[in-house]
C-alpha cells in the first residue's frame, strides 16, 4: 500500500462497472445522510431537545413527554383567557386561540411520530445497516487486491525457478480470492437502486403525512376563523360574504386568489360607498353590529355582536370611525365592526 502511494508499485485497478457502483453507493450515503439531518431539524428545530432525544434513544429510554411549541402557547393562551374572564370578548378569544393551537400541536406530534417511522428509520437503518456491510466488504476487496498485488510483486522479482513456480501459485489464489470478494461486493452495490426504490416510496409517505398535517392545520385555523369572525377580509367587506363561502371545499390557493381578487370591488363597490353617503350626508342609519367591541377609553361605545344600533357622521370625524347611538348611551364605533342596514 504505501509502495502504490509512493508510486513504486503497480496497482490492479478495479473495473469500470464497479468503480460507478462504489461511486453511486457513496453519492448516496453522502446525501441520505444530509436529507436525514435536515429532516430532523425540521421537525425539531430545538437542538438542545435533538441531543436529548439522542441520548435517550442510546440509552433505550423513553424520553420524557413535554408539551410542543404550539402547545405550549396553547397553554399560556388558555390560561391567559380564563384570568381575562372567559365571558370577555378578548378572553373567550384567547380561549379559542389556545385550544386550535394545542390541536395544531397535536398534529405536529403525529407528523413527528409518522414522519420518524416512515421516512427517518428506512433512512438511518440504509446508513447504519446496508451501507455498513458495503464498507466492511469494499475494505476487504481492498485487502484482497493488495494481497494479489504483493503476489505480483514478488513474481516479477523471483529469480530461481522454484521460487517463480511458488510466487504463480500464489498469484493465482489471490487472484481467485480477489475475483471472488469482487463480486460479492458487485452484487450488494447493485442492491442500491432497489435502495432508492425504497427511499422513494418512504419519501412518498413523509410527503403525505406533511400533507395530512398541514391540511389539518389549514382547518383548523378555518374553524378559528369563523369562530373569531375577525379576519383582516371580513373587517374590509363589513359584512359577512367571507364567512358564508363554504370554504372547506375549496383549497388553499384558490381561497387566496378569490380572496385577494375580490376584496377591492367588494370593499369599493358597497361598503365605501354605503359609510361616504352617511358621512356625506346629516342624516343617521340603522347598523348591525358584526363583532363584540370593548371601548377604549369613556369616548367610544362598547358594542355586542347582532345588536343594532343608530349611526350617523360629525364634522371632522376620522374616516374609520361613526357617532353611535344606543338609547341614552352614546360614543365613537369603528365602521369595521358595523353592516349598514336598509
Amino acid at each position: 500500500f504505501t509502495e502504490e502511494k509512493l508510486g513504486q508499485a503497480e496497482k490492479t485497478e478495479l473495473d469500470a462497472h464497479l468503480e460507478n457502483l462504489l461511486s453511486k453507493a457513496e453519492c448516496t450515503k453522502l446525501w441520505t445522510e444530509k436529507i436525514m439531518k435536515q429532516t430532523e431539524v425540521l421537525l425539531q428545530p430545538n437542538p438542545n431537545a435533538r441531543i436529548e432525544e439522542f441520548v435517550y434513544e442510546k440509552l433505550d429510554r423513553k424520553a420524557p413527554s413535554r408539551l410542543n411549541n404550539p402547545e405550549l402557547l396553547g397553554q399560556y393562551m388558555i390560561d391567559a383567557g380564563n384570568e381575562f374572564g372567559p365571558g370577555t370578548a378578548y378572553g373567550n378569544a384567547l380561549i379559542k386561540c389556545g385550544e386550535t393551537q394545542r390541536r395544531i400541536g397535536t398534529a405536529d406530534r403525529e407528523l413527528i411520530q409518522t414522519s420518524a417511522i416512515n421516512f427517518l428509520t428506512p433512512l438511518r437503518n440504509f446508513i447504519e445497516g446496508d451501507y455498513k456491510t458495503i464498507t466492511k466488504e469494499r475494505k476487504l476487496l481492498q485487502n484482497k487486491r493488495l494481497d494479489l498485488d504483493a503476489a505480483k510483486t514478488r513474481l516479477k522479482k523471483a529469480k530461481v525457478a522454484e521460487a517463480r513456480a511458488a510466487s504463480e501459485q500464489e498469484v493465482r489464489i489471490t487472484q481467485s480470492e480477489f475475483d471472488r470478494q469482487a463480486e460479492i461486493t458487485r452484487l450488494l452495490l447493485e442492491g442500491i437502486s432497489s435502495t432508492h426504490a425504497h427511499h422513494l416510496r418512504c419519501l412518498n409517505d413523509f410527503v403525505e403525512a406533511q400533507m395530512t398535517y398541514y391540511a389539518q392545520c389549514y382547518q383548523y385555523m378555518l374553524d378559528l376563523q369563523k369562530q373569531l369572525g375577525s379576519f383582516p377580509s371580513t373587517f374590509l367587506s363589513n359584512n359577512n360574504q367571507s364567512s358564508s363561502i363554504p370554504v372547506q371545499n375549496v383549497s388553499a390557493p384558490s381561497v387566496l386568489a378569490s380572496a385577494s381578487a375580490s376584496l377591492p370591488s367588494v370593499t369599493n363597490s358597497i361598503v365605501t360607498s354605503g359609510f361616504s353617503e352617511l358621512k356625506s350626508s346629516s342624516g343617521s342609519r340603522k347598523a348591525r353590529v358584526l363583532y363584540d367591541y370593548d371601548a377604549a377609553n369613556s369616548s367610544e361605545l362598547s358594542l355586542l355582536a347582532d345588536e343594532v344600533i343608530t349611526v350617523y357622521s360629525i364634522p371632522g370625524m376620522d374616516s374609520d370611525w361613526l357617532m353611535g347611538e344606543r338609547g341614552n348611551q352614546k360614543g365613537k364605533v369603528p365602521i369595521t365592526y358595523l353592516e349598514l342596514l336598509n
